[in-house]
């Protein structure tokens, strides 16, 4: 049978009445997600319509009947909803911002493209997995909240990750549907002769073709790259299948329409940012591209281009353990970007260096995050624990610098606290703090008046949340039995499942097995103690995903499946199948305790557990990522003592005996006890200091103003003024690295005394002096500084900090510099004389590795 093809195609789309015609305009804003307004709207036109389309409004009004159109369209009260909303949409994108007022006259010529390999904007874009997405896509919406100039570039996969099932053998099965992106709300982007905008990228076997759709996030645009176009050969229409599917040279072919693809489509777009951001390495051969068409444009040499260009670049790295970085083969390397590293004048063996963390060793394969690294400005990791392992992953990339040195900064997730706010809470907040405060979520005044709520209306809420949240998962499992099952199905036990007025624990993420899902499993029968207690009964949430090639994860969720089924734990235990967004807003408005349990320090930061803190949920976590540097007592419970060892399986016992002591003797205990007209005022005291202390600060909107601070606008102005003039900045800081690295050889330390006695008081200073070798280079070409700190047993300096000396005075070629060393604790303390390069257009430590250190002494 022919397989026929179109040979000219069109579009259709619903036809509206004039009073109906806003709801195409709110739909295909992506603002509806946070505004609870416009999202109640939606499911009010048609609530069972509204969860069968999966909360895809677009869809939702291309089903909607005539019937069901007409009583919209003579609805006064709905008509008047929709013109408040398109308001209040209008009001949104058009006020003056955060952005504006701390950068006046910015937003013009100031932009940033953020580059991820997924983006969780909404359950009804399916194009993310897990954390990573989800936190791609708050970093738009606050950017969005923040007025930060920002658009996104990824992926559009027309299979998106898979929807999980599980079979009678609670294995996990994958299925993949195929989406139409013109039944979503997502625009074709078309260019000035109304064709649509396609790039293409070079592969070694032929030119692939992408086009390029964009969604709308608030103020911000993202645009998604599309293979699946009938210009590409069948095989490489699949490239934008699925997320994370394939083998190797199927992700490096994504990574490079990611990465080049990407970078092409904003040129051809007319879209120029000053600031790429990388989120995490699958985006990081766009710095390459950005290399190619500088070079072009400016018609100079790679080193004066990488000089300009890697001062707009920030990469952000999301990844604890070296197994899990993007490596590829050098020999994948060299088929697939060999002609990018011959075009920029380099050669693969130099491109090859640039992808390693020792450079010269050629056995090391290609790692995406030091590329990333490599060719950028500013580089962080995602919480300050993770920061902390993330240095000492690359320490041997700068071997002459400090631990505290290697240039990794810390900027500490969040979550977008309007996307994941529940509707109860909001109208609490709004009936006693106001309407300002969905503005100034990461404010912390807002956060302290939630001590005027009173305790019998937080409670009251969290009751009636908990209710809502057991009568979603009857229903859930109501589906999931039907779906399973090829005949009759008795759904009267299902009502038996859960009970609304008992304390309930949610444990949903990414089956991994290093997040150790089944680590409460460790003594059954002390858990069916916890679930039975005839006082204190506790019940279990379970939801998540394993990658389809992970069959220890998949072996997790069918462990806890077999648990509930044969150990008599239906009704105090369920696994909610095809974990994703909806999912997870119904579990985190719904459960009393977010249990997160990886192992230290396996977890590089975690956002899950920052979405019950704004529900009134409190968290009981082991102490790493996001949880290290957030838990205090009374704000939730910390599993263990932040403990770190190679035995693994002492380590799970050792944390499980730690979870059942909490639940056991704290967690069921404060829950129960009811003291003042049946409510847990103690418990209650602890979700409002939860909230007060941790919602205005694990918040994306704290986090973007960091990322802006810090990173975005540093690397804007670095990137003008390395441009600036012909580039001539740049040419003078490259003439600058070359002069001083032919003379470093001459640098030494000749002499360094102080006026130190054999004891110091506490608060007291130590006058330094050093003599100081230079050769022919200049006072201003170097730092010379006294590195000072605790002294540990094996004479190594903890605890370090830096303190400049002065140059007072010069011998011809040597020079005598001073300054002071505090003293502000007791113990034993030292120091140690070094002198570093230093020039304001050059990130020293990240591209120019070099120190002379005074002789260590004893």
């Amino acid at each position: 049978m022919r397989s026929l093809k179109f040979a000219r195609s069109f579009e259709v789309t619903k036809e509206l009445p004039e009073n109906l015609r806003p709801l195409r305009k709110l739909a295909m804003n992506f603002w509806w997600t946070w505004n609870h307004e416009t999202r109640s709207l939606f499911r009010n036109m048609a609530k069972d319509l509204w969860e069968q389309v999966e909360h895809n409004p677009v869809e939702l009004v291309n089903q909607l009947s005539k019937s069901q159109i007409d009583r919209l369209a003579n609805d006064e009260v709905f008509l008047a909803q929709i013109q408040l909303c398109e308001r209040e949409l209008d009001r949104y994108m058009f006020a003056e911002t955060w952005f504006d007022r701390h950068f006046p006259g910015r937003r013009s010529d100031s932009l940033v493209a953020y580059f991820s390999a997924e983006f969780g904007v909404s359950e009804s874009l399916p194009i993310y997995s897990g954390g990573l997405g989800v936190l791609a896509g708050d970093h738009l919406k606050a950017a969005s909240d923040l007025g930060v100039p920002l658009v996104g570039v990824g992926l559009l996969y027309s299979r998106g990750y898979f929807r999980q099932s599980l079979s009678p053998d609670a294995w996990q099965q994958e299925r993949y549907p195929q989406y139409d992106f013109y039944r979503l709300p997502l625009t074709l982007v078309r260019g000035d002769d109304d064709r649509p905008v396609r790039v293409t990228i070079d592969f070694p076997d032929k030119p692939v073709f992408v086009q390029v759709w964009k969604a709308q996030v608030g103020r911000v645009a993202l645009y998604l790259l599309d293979s699946n176009i009938l210009e590409n050969a069948p095989s490489d229409q699949g490239i934008t299948d699925t997320l994370y599917g394939g083998d190797e040279d199927m992700r490096i072919r994504q990574e490079l329409i990611l990465g080049v693809g990407g970078y092409r489509a904003l040129t051809a777009i007319g879209v120029r940012p000053t600031v790429c951001h990388m989120n995490e390495g699958h985006a990081a051969f766009l710095s390459l591209e950005r290399l190619r068409q500088f070079m072009a444009e400016q018609k100079c040499d790679f080193r004066t281009a990488r000089q300009c260009v890697v001062a707009g670049n920030v990469f952000t790295t999301h990844t604890p353990v070296p197994a899990g970085f993007d490596v590829f083969d050098s020999s994948l390397i060299e088929k697939y970007v060999g002609k990018a590293a011959d075009s920029l004048g380099i050669g693969v063996p130099k491109l090859l260096e640039l992808g390693r963390i020792n450079p010269k060793n050629s056995d090391e394969k290609f790692n995406m995050a030091v590329l990333a690294m490599e060719n950028a400005n500013y580089v962080n990791g995602v919480s300050k624990l993770h920061a902390e392992v993330s240095r000492k992953m690359f320490s041997d990339r700068w071997p002459d610098y400090a631990l505290e040195e290697v240039p990794i900064d810390s900027v500490t997730n969040g979550i977008h606290t309007m996307t994941w706010m529940g509707r109860r809470m909001t109208e609490l907040f709004d009936r006693y703090l106001g309407n300002d405060w969905r503005e100034n979520a990461a404010d912390q005044r807002v956060w302290d008046a939630i001590e005027s709520v009173p305790n019998a209306d937080l409670w009251e809420l969290r009751e009636n949340e908990r209710g809502d949240f057991v009568r979603y998962c009857r229903r859930k499992l109501r589906a999931q039995f039907r779906a399973s099952s090829s005949g009759p199905v008795d759904m009267a036990g299902v009502n038996e499942v859960l009970d609304p007025r008992t304390l309930t624990i949610g444990f949903a993420r990414r089956f991994a097995t290093y997040k150790r899902a089944t680590l409460l499993f460790q003594d059954k029968e002390r858990l069916k103690a916890l679930l039975f207690h005839p006082d204190r009964p506790v019940q279990f949430v379970f939801s998540g995903k394993s990658h389809p090639r992970d069959d220890g994860g998949k072996r997790l969720i069918q462990d806890i499946s077999h648990f509930i089924q044969n150990e008599g734990a239906r009704t105090r235990m369920v696994f909610l199948q095809d974990y994703d967004m909806s999912v997870a807003r119904r579990l985190i408005q719904g459960v009393d305790v977010w249990l997160n349990n990886p192992r230290r320090p396996m977890e590089a930061s975690g956002t899950s557990g920052m979405k019950v803190v704004p529900n009134g949920g409190l968290n009981c976590s082991v102490l790493d990522g996001w949880w290290a540097e957030a838990y205090e007592p009374g704000v939730g419970w910390a599993i263990g003592e932040g403990m770190e060892t190679n035995d693994e399986g002492y380590q799970d016992w050792m944390d499980s005996r730690a979870l059942y002591h909490l639940i056991e003797n704290e967690i069921a205990p404060m829950f129960y006890y009811r003291s003042e007209g049946g409510i847990p005022v103690g418990w209650v005291e602890m979700i409002k200091r939860s909230m007060r202390r941790l919602g205005p600060v694990y918040s994306t909107l704290r986090m973007v103003r960091e990322y802006t601070e810090k990173a975005y606008m540093p690397s804007d102005e670095a990137y003008r003024r390395m441009t600036a003039d012909g580039l001539a900045r740049a040419k003078k800081a490259i003439d600058w690295r070359d002069r001083l690295r032919g003379a470093w050889k001459d640098v030494a330390i000749v002499s360094v005394s102080d006026d130190a006695e054999r004891s110091v008081g506490i608060g007291g200073e130590v006058e330094v002096k050093a003599l100081v070798e230079l050769g022919q280079l200049q006072i201003e070409d170097v730092r010379v500084q006294a590195v000072a700190g605790q002294v540990s047993s094996n004479r190594e300096l903890t605890h370090i900090e830096f303190h400049d000396l002065a140059h007072v005075e010069s011998q011809g070629a040597r020079h005598v510099f001073v300054g002071k060393v505090p003293c502000p604790e007791p113990g034993h303390r030292g120091y140690i004389v070094r002198v570093v390069p230093s020039n304001e257009d050059v990130n020293v430590a990240t591209e120019l590795s070099i120190v002379a250190y005074e002789r260590e002494t004893a």
